[in-house]
């Protein structure tokens, strides 16, 4: 069996815990900052995620991790909301965000970038791909060439998004 990425590990854990409580949950993250080892959970809920969200899902998780023990060594644990500029990792992020503003970034060039920021146009389940009208026309980009995609707040109105015609 290959072995497991202890954020695969630790999200099977979570999810339950996150659905059992009314969150989402939108992320898991490990790594190393400085000295230590920082396990962060991104959750999201109805309304906004504020200190009592984070510190409820915070205390659920812990007596979990407790008794599974699926990390070797200490780290620090972290409970937080997605923030404004939440990623989108799933199909259900992408069906749920259509018409908003995001940017994305691949893992290889697609139509000569590798950066790109506009509506989310269009989500394709069975081709896997996800359609983005930027300034320069509509892009189709499968989802297993983005290494990162999330909401993008556009606060100045410099244009993207809905905007673009």
């Amino acid at each position: 069996m290959a072995k497991e990425r202890i954020e695969d590990v630790v999200e099977g854990l979570a999810t339950p815990i996150a659905e059992q409580l009314g969150y989402e949950l939108v992320d898991v993250e490990y790594k190393k900052e400085g000295a230590n080892w920082v396990l962060r959970f991104f959750i999201d809920c109805p309304g906004g995620v504020g200190i009592d969200q984070c510190q409820t899902f915070s205390e659920a998780i812990e007596k979990v991790l407790d008794a599974e023990d699926p990390i070797p060594g200490s780290y620090l644990l972290e409970v937080s909301s997605p923030g404004a500029e939440r990623p989108l990792k799933k199909a259900s992020d992408y069906q749920r965000f259509l018409g908003e503003n995001v940017a994305v970034k691949l893992h290889r060039t697609v139509e000569g970038q590798k950066k790109y920021s506009g509506e989310l146009a269009g989500y394709d389940e069975e081709a896997k791909t996800i359609q983005l009208k930027t300034n320069s026309g509509l892009v189709t980009i499968a989802l297993k060439d983005i290494a990162k995609a999330n909401l993008n707040i556009d606060f100045f109105g410099t244009g993207g998004g809905k905007g673009l015609k």
